[in-house]
Protein backbone atom coordinates (compact mmCIF):
# COMPACT_ATOMS: atom_id res chain seq x y z
CA UNK A 1 0.00 0.00 0.00
CA UNK A 2 2.63 2.51 1.29
CA UNK A 3 4.97 1.66 -2.01
CA UNK A 4 1.44 2.24 -4.33
CA UNK A 5 0.99 5.32 -2.55
CA UNK A 6 4.51 6.41 -3.15
CA UNK A 7 4.14 5.40 -7.01
CA UNK A 8 0.80 7.58 -7.27
CA UNK A 9 2.39 10.69 -5.63
CA UNK A 10 5.51 10.35 -7.78
CA UNK A 11 3.11 10.31 -10.78
CA UNK A 12 1.63 12.97 -9.62
CA UNK A 13 4.61 14.83 -8.68
CA UNK A 14 5.80 13.90 -12.59
CA UNK A 15 2.31 15.26 -13.51
CA UNK A 16 2.34 18.64 -11.83
CA UNK A 17 6.32 19.29 -12.65
CA UNK A 18 5.16 18.44 -16.45
CA UNK A 19 2.55 20.26 -16.75
CA UNK A 20 4.17 23.84 -14.99
CA UNK A 21 7.09 23.44 -17.45
CA UNK A 22 4.36 23.03 -20.76
CA UNK A 23 2.73 26.39 -19.18
CA UNK A 24 6.24 28.05 -18.88
CA UNK A 25 6.80 26.77 -22.33
CA UNK A 26 3.57 28.44 -23.55
CA UNK A 27 3.35 31.44 -21.56
CA UNK A 28 7.08 32.60 -22.75
CA UNK A 29 6.56 31.86 -26.10
CA UNK A 30 6.02 33.97 -29.03
CA UNK A 31 2.49 34.99 -29.74
CA UNK A 32 0.18 35.59 -32.99
CA UNK A 33 1.65 37.75 -35.35
CA UNK A 34 -0.09 40.25 -37.31
CA UNK A 35 -0.19 40.46 -41.00
CA UNK A 36 1.85 44.07 -41.56
CA UNK A 37 3.51 43.74 -38.20
CA UNK A 38 1.28 46.48 -36.45
CA UNK A 39 0.65 46.02 -33.22
CA UNK A 40 -3.01 45.03 -31.90
CA UNK A 41 -5.15 47.49 -29.87
CA UNK A 42 -6.46 45.98 -26.41
CA UNK A 43 -8.64 47.77 -24.23
CA UNK A 44 -8.70 46.73 -20.54
CA UNK A 45 -11.46 47.92 -18.55
CA UNK A 46 -11.71 48.73 -15.26
CA UNK A 47 -12.42 46.08 -12.61
CA UNK A 48 -12.02 43.62 -15.21
CA UNK A 49 -11.32 39.94 -14.58
CA UNK A 50 -8.73 37.52 -15.86
CA UNK A 51 -10.88 35.88 -17.54
CA UNK A 52 -12.33 38.90 -18.96
CA UNK A 53 -8.99 40.26 -20.02
CA UNK A 54 -7.89 37.07 -21.73
CA UNK A 55 -11.68 36.90 -23.51
CA UNK A 56 -10.61 40.13 -25.12
CA UNK A 57 -6.83 39.37 -25.64
CA UNK A 58 -8.17 36.19 -27.39
CA UNK A 59 -10.53 38.09 -29.38
CA UNK A 60 -7.97 40.71 -30.52
CA UNK A 61 -6.04 37.44 -31.78
CA UNK A 62 -3.31 38.43 -29.27
CA UNK A 63 -3.59 35.40 -27.74
CA UNK A 64 -3.94 31.51 -29.01
CA UNK A 65 -5.91 30.18 -25.50
CA UNK A 66 -7.87 32.43 -23.12
CA UNK A 67 -7.60 29.14 -20.87
CA UNK A 68 -3.92 28.95 -20.42
CA UNK A 69 -3.55 33.18 -20.27
CA UNK A 70 -6.12 32.67 -17.45
CA UNK A 71 -4.44 29.91 -15.70
CA UNK A 72 -0.80 30.98 -16.32
CA UNK A 73 -1.83 34.53 -14.69
CA UNK A 74 -3.67 33.10 -11.49
CA UNK A 75 -0.73 30.87 -10.69
CA UNK A 76 1.93 33.49 -11.13
CA UNK A 77 -0.20 35.69 -8.52
CA UNK A 78 0.04 32.95 -6.02
CA UNK A 79 4.00 33.02 -6.55
CA UNK A 80 6.42 34.93 -3.94
CA UNK A 81 8.76 37.40 -5.73
CA UNK A 82 8.78 39.82 -8.65
CA UNK A 83 5.91 37.50 -10.79
CA UNK A 84 3.68 37.36 -8.05
CA UNK A 85 0.92 39.80 -6.83
CA UNK A 86 0.05 40.32 -10.31
CA UNK A 87 -2.14 43.74 -10.91
CA UNK A 88 -3.40 44.03 -14.41
CA UNK A 89 -4.48 47.81 -14.97
CA UNK A 90 -6.90 49.23 -16.66
CA UNK A 91 -6.08 51.28 -20.06
CA UNK A 92 -5.77 50.73 -23.99
CA UNK A 93 -2.47 48.98 -24.53
CA UNK A 94 -0.36 48.36 -28.03
CA UNK A 95 0.08 44.63 -27.81
CA UNK A 96 2.72 44.14 -30.02
CA UNK A 97 2.97 41.67 -33.04
CA UNK A 98 4.31 38.29 -32.00
CA UNK A 99 4.56 39.33 -28.53
CA UNK A 100 3.97 36.32 -25.61
CA UNK A 101 2.24 35.90 -22.90
CA UNK A 102 4.63 36.96 -20.49
CA UNK A 103 5.11 40.18 -22.56
CA UNK A 104 1.56 40.85 -22.64
CA UNK A 105 1.38 40.48 -18.56
CA UNK A 106 4.75 42.64 -18.07
CA UNK A 107 2.36 45.31 -20.39
CA UNK A 108 -0.78 45.00 -19.07
CA UNK A 109 0.93 45.19 -15.03
CA UNK A 110 2.89 48.48 -15.91
CA UNK A 111 -0.28 50.02 -16.70
CA UNK A 112 1.75 52.14 -20.17
CA UNK A 113 -1.37 52.22 -21.83
CA UNK A 114 -1.61 53.53 -25.15
CA UNK A 115 -0.63 57.54 -25.68
CA UNK A 116 -2.00 60.26 -28.28
CA UNK A 117 0.39 63.46 -28.83
CA UNK A 118 -2.20 66.40 -28.56
CA UNK A 119 0.06 68.82 -30.50
CA UNK A 120 -0.71 72.67 -30.07
CA UNK A 121 1.19 74.67 -32.21
CA UNK A 122 2.64 78.27 -31.56
CA UNK A 123 1.23 81.72 -32.35
CA UNK A 124 -2.59 80.58 -32.16
CA UNK A 125 -5.09 82.46 -29.88
CA UNK A 126 -6.86 81.00 -27.57
CA UNK A 127 -10.21 80.64 -29.66
CA UNK A 128 -8.59 78.58 -32.22
CA UNK A 129 -6.77 76.22 -29.80
CA UNK A 130 -9.91 75.45 -28.26
CA UNK A 131 -11.45 74.49 -31.56
CA UNK A 132 -8.58 72.53 -32.10
CA UNK A 133 -9.18 70.99 -29.21
CA UNK A 134 -12.59 70.15 -29.71
CA UNK A 135 -12.48 68.97 -33.39
CA UNK A 136 -9.57 66.78 -33.91
CA UNK A 137 -8.74 63.55 -33.64
CA UNK A 138 -5.26 62.55 -32.39
CA UNK A 139 -2.96 60.53 -33.74
CA UNK A 140 -1.60 57.74 -31.32
CA UNK A 141 2.53 57.67 -30.71
CA UNK A 142 2.88 53.95 -31.68
CA UNK A 143 2.61 52.41 -34.48
CA UNK A 144 -1.09 51.57 -33.46
CA UNK A 145 -3.26 53.23 -36.32
CA UNK A 146 -5.64 54.48 -33.16
CA UNK A 147 -6.73 57.94 -33.18
CA UNK A 148 -8.56 59.71 -29.96
CA UNK A 149 -11.23 62.84 -29.91
CA UNK A 150 -10.63 64.52 -26.55
CA UNK A 151 -13.53 63.87 -24.44
CA UNK A 152 -15.64 66.01 -22.38
CA UNK A 153 -17.70 69.09 -22.80
CA UNK A 154 -14.93 72.17 -23.69
CA UNK A 155 -14.66 74.56 -20.78
CA UNK A 156 -15.24 78.18 -21.30
CA UNK A 157 -12.71 79.77 -24.12
CA UNK A 158 -9.28 80.70 -21.40
CA UNK A 159 -7.92 84.52 -21.28
CA UNK A 160 -5.90 85.29 -24.38
CA UNK A 161 -2.04 84.02 -23.72
CA UNK A 162 -2.26 81.86 -20.48
CA UNK A 163 -1.83 78.63 -22.63
CA UNK A 164 1.69 77.25 -23.28
CA UNK A 165 1.50 75.47 -27.00
CA UNK A 166 3.25 72.12 -27.05
CA UNK A 167 2.91 68.42 -27.57
CA UNK A 168 0.49 67.32 -24.63
CA UNK A 169 0.56 63.19 -24.02
CA UNK A 170 -3.04 61.87 -23.30
CA UNK A 171 -4.84 58.53 -22.79
CA UNK A 172 -7.93 57.34 -24.22
CA UNK A 173 -10.83 59.18 -21.41
CA UNK A 174 -8.60 62.33 -21.10
CA UNK A 175 -10.72 65.51 -21.28
CA UNK A 176 -10.48 68.73 -23.06
CA UNK A 177 -10.70 70.41 -19.83
CA UNK A 178 -7.70 68.31 -18.57
CA UNK A 179 -5.47 69.20 -21.43
CA UNK A 180 -6.21 73.09 -21.17
CA UNK A 181 -5.53 72.70 -17.33
CA UNK A 182 -2.29 71.16 -18.16
CA UNK A 183 -1.13 73.84 -20.64
CA UNK A 184 -2.21 76.29 -18.13
CA UNK A 185 -0.10 75.10 -15.72
CA UNK A 186 2.94 74.29 -18.32
CA UNK A 187 2.83 78.30 -18.76
CA UNK A 188 2.88 78.88 -14.94
CA UNK A 189 5.45 76.73 -14.26
CA UNK A 190 7.92 78.25 -17.38
CA UNK A 191 6.96 81.77 -16.43
CA UNK A 192 8.05 80.77 -12.48
CA UNK A 193 11.58 79.22 -13.74
CA UNK A 194 12.33 82.38 -16.35
CA UNK A 195 10.84 85.44 -14.69
CA UNK A 196 13.35 85.36 -11.83
CA UNK A 197 16.52 84.70 -14.34
CA UNK A 198 15.46 87.37 -16.86
CA UNK A 199 17.89 90.07 -18.05
CA UNK A 200 18.49 92.92 -16.01
CA UNK A 201 16.70 96.65 -16.78
CA UNK A 202 13.88 95.36 -19.11
CA UNK A 203 11.39 97.54 -19.92
CA UNK A 204 8.85 94.67 -18.34
CA UNK A 205 7.43 94.79 -15.49
CA UNK A 206 5.23 92.15 -14.89
CA UNK A 207 5.13 88.18 -15.98
CA UNK A 208 2.13 89.28 -18.09
CA UNK A 209 3.82 92.07 -19.67
CA UNK A 210 6.39 89.75 -20.73
CA UNK A 211 3.58 87.46 -22.55
CA UNK A 212 2.18 90.29 -23.82
CA UNK A 213 5.00 90.97 -26.12
CA UNK A 214 6.00 87.45 -26.72
CA UNK A 215 3.02 86.84 -28.68
CA UNK A 216 3.97 90.01 -30.58
CA UNK A 217 7.25 88.20 -31.01
CA UNK A 218 5.61 85.04 -32.10
CA UNK A 219 3.66 86.32 -34.91
CA UNK A 220 5.90 88.67 -36.04
CA UNK A 221 8.55 86.10 -37.18
CA UNK A 222 8.46 82.81 -38.73
CA UNK A 223 12.28 82.06 -38.37
CA UNK A 224 12.77 80.60 -35.07
CA UNK A 225 16.67 82.14 -35.32
CA UNK A 226 15.15 85.27 -35.54
CA UNK A 227 13.32 85.79 -32.03
CA UNK A 228 15.66 87.31 -29.65
CA UNK A 229 16.07 89.94 -32.52
CA UNK A 230 12.98 90.59 -33.03
CA UNK A 231 12.42 91.21 -29.65
CA UNK A 232 15.15 93.17 -28.70
CA UNK A 233 13.75 95.37 -31.38
CA UNK A 234 10.72 95.96 -29.63
CA UNK A 235 12.70 96.58 -26.15
CA UNK A 236 14.54 98.85 -27.89
CA UNK A 237 11.52 100.61 -28.71
CA UNK A 238 9.43 100.33 -25.34
CA UNK A 239 12.71 101.67 -24.12
CA UNK A 240 12.48 105.01 -26.37
CA UNK A 241 9.48 105.32 -25.63
CA UNK A 242 8.73 104.38 -29.41
CA UNK A 243 5.12 102.92 -31.13
CA UNK A 244 5.64 99.37 -31.43
CA UNK A 245 4.33 99.44 -35.01
CA UNK A 246 3.54 95.40 -35.25
CA UNK A 247 1.33 94.63 -38.25
CA UNK A 248 -0.51 91.34 -36.16
CA UNK A 249 -1.62 94.01 -33.49
CA UNK A 250 -3.61 95.68 -36.01
CA UNK A 251 -5.24 91.94 -37.75
CA UNK A 252 -6.14 90.97 -34.02
CA UNK A 253 -7.52 94.07 -33.03
CA UNK A 254 -10.14 94.06 -36.05
CA UNK A 255 -10.85 89.91 -36.21
CA UNK A 256 -9.32 88.99 -32.99
CA UNK A 257 -6.16 87.01 -34.99
CA UNK A 258 -8.26 85.47 -38.10
CA UNK A 259 -6.34 86.41 -41.27
CA UNK A 260 -7.67 89.21 -43.02
CA UNK A 261 -7.33 87.05 -46.33
CA UNK A 262 -5.74 90.48 -48.09
CA UNK A 263 -2.62 92.88 -47.20
CA UNK A 264 -3.24 95.22 -44.87
CA UNK A 265 -5.26 98.57 -45.90
CA UNK A 266 -4.27 102.38 -45.04
CA UNK A 267 -7.56 102.44 -43.43
CA UNK A 268 -7.22 99.36 -41.19
CA UNK A 269 -3.67 100.55 -40.00
CA UNK A 270 -5.52 103.86 -39.20
CA UNK A 271 -8.50 102.39 -37.27
CA UNK A 272 -7.51 102.67 -33.51
CA UNK A 273 -8.20 99.66 -31.11
CA UNK A 274 -7.05 98.42 -27.72
CA UNK A 275 -4.92 96.04 -29.64
CA UNK A 276 -3.14 98.89 -32.83
CA UNK A 277 -0.10 99.39 -31.62
CA UNK A 278 -0.05 101.75 -34.77
CA UNK A 279 -2.18 104.02 -33.02
CA UNK A 280 -1.26 103.12 -29.23
CA UNK A 281 1.62 104.04 -26.96
CA UNK A 282 2.79 100.54 -24.86
CA UNK A 283 1.78 97.38 -24.83
CA UNK A 284 -2.07 96.10 -26.42
CA UNK A 285 -4.72 95.41 -24.04
CA UNK A 286 -3.86 91.53 -23.91
CA UNK A 287 -1.62 89.20 -25.59
CA UNK A 288 -2.74 88.55 -29.18
CA UNK A 289 -2.02 84.62 -29.20
CA UNK A 290 0.07 82.15 -26.93
CA UNK A 291 3.19 82.62 -27.45
CA UNK A 292 5.77 79.32 -26.73
CA UNK A 293 8.17 78.76 -25.17
CA UNK A 294 10.73 80.42 -26.87
CA UNK A 295 9.23 83.76 -27.89
CA UNK A 296 8.67 84.07 -24.05
CA UNK A 297 12.67 83.33 -23.14
CA UNK A 298 13.69 85.63 -25.95
CA UNK A 299 11.45 88.00 -24.30
CA UNK A 300 12.79 88.02 -21.21
CA UNK A 301 16.93 87.48 -22.49
CA UNK A 302 16.65 89.05 -25.71
CA UNK A 303 19.74 90.15 -27.87
CA UNK A 304 21.78 92.95 -27.03
CA UNK A 305 21.33 95.24 -30.42
CA UNK A 306 20.38 98.72 -31.29
CA UNK A 307 17.73 97.65 -33.62
CA UNK A 308 14.75 99.80 -34.28
CA UNK A 309 13.14 99.13 -37.46
CA UNK A 310 12.90 95.42 -39.74
CA UNK A 311 11.65 94.57 -42.92
CA UNK A 312 11.16 91.36 -44.87
CA UNK A 313 14.38 90.21 -46.66
CA UNK A 314 12.76 87.81 -49.01
CA UNK A 315 14.40 84.93 -47.37
CA UNK A 316 11.43 84.24 -45.48
CA UNK A 317 13.21 86.39 -42.70
CA UNK A 318 13.74 90.00 -41.84
CA UNK A 319 16.72 92.54 -42.69
CA UNK A 320 17.20 94.74 -39.25
CA UNK A 321 18.35 98.38 -39.11
CA UNK A 322 19.12 100.83 -36.40
CA UNK A 323 18.44 104.19 -38.02
CA UNK A 324 15.96 104.95 -40.55
CA UNK A 325 17.97 105.63 -42.85
CA UNK A 326 18.89 101.96 -43.07
CA UNK A 327 15.68 100.79 -42.32
CA UNK A 328 14.54 102.60 -46.01
CA UNK A 329 17.47 101.08 -48.18
CA UNK A 330 16.54 97.74 -46.75
CA UNK A 331 12.45 98.59 -47.35
CA UNK A 332 14.00 99.44 -51.34
CA UNK A 333 15.11 96.45 -51.28
CA UNK A 334 12.64 94.30 -50.07
CA UNK A 335 10.22 96.61 -52.60
CA UNK A 336 12.71 95.36 -55.14
CA UNK A 337 12.59 92.05 -54.76
CA UNK A 338 8.64 92.36 -54.28
CA UNK A 339 8.49 94.01 -58.13
CA UNK A 340 11.19 90.73 -59.71
CA UNK A 341 9.01 88.32 -58.04
CA UNK A 342 5.44 90.13 -59.53
CA UNK A 343 7.20 90.57 -63.25
CA UNK A 344 5.75 88.23 -65.69
CA UNK A 345 7.68 85.57 -66.83
CA UNK A 346 8.98 86.22 -70.62
CA UNK A 347 6.39 84.64 -73.41
CA UNK A 348 3.39 84.92 -70.53
CA UNK A 349 0.16 85.73 -71.92
CA UNK A 350 -1.77 88.39 -70.53
CA UNK A 351 -4.60 87.76 -68.69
Amino acid sequence: MGKLFGALLLLLVIAVAGGWFYLQHVYSEPGPATEDGAPRVVMVPKGASAGAIAQSLHYSGAIKDELHFRTAVRLLDLLPGDEGDLALKAGEYAVPSGASMKQIVALLSSGKSLQYAVIIPEGLTSAMIMKLLVEKEWKSTSRAPETYKLAGEPPPTPAEGVLLPGDYAVQRGDTIESVIARSIKAQQDLMAELWPNRQPGLPIKTPDEAINLASIVENETGVPEERPQVASLFINRLRKPMRLQSDPTIVYGLTRGVPLGHGLMVSEIARKTDWNTYQIDGLPKTPICNPGAESIKAVLNPAVTNYLYFVADGSGGHAFAATLGEHNANVARWREIEKQRNAPKRGAQPR
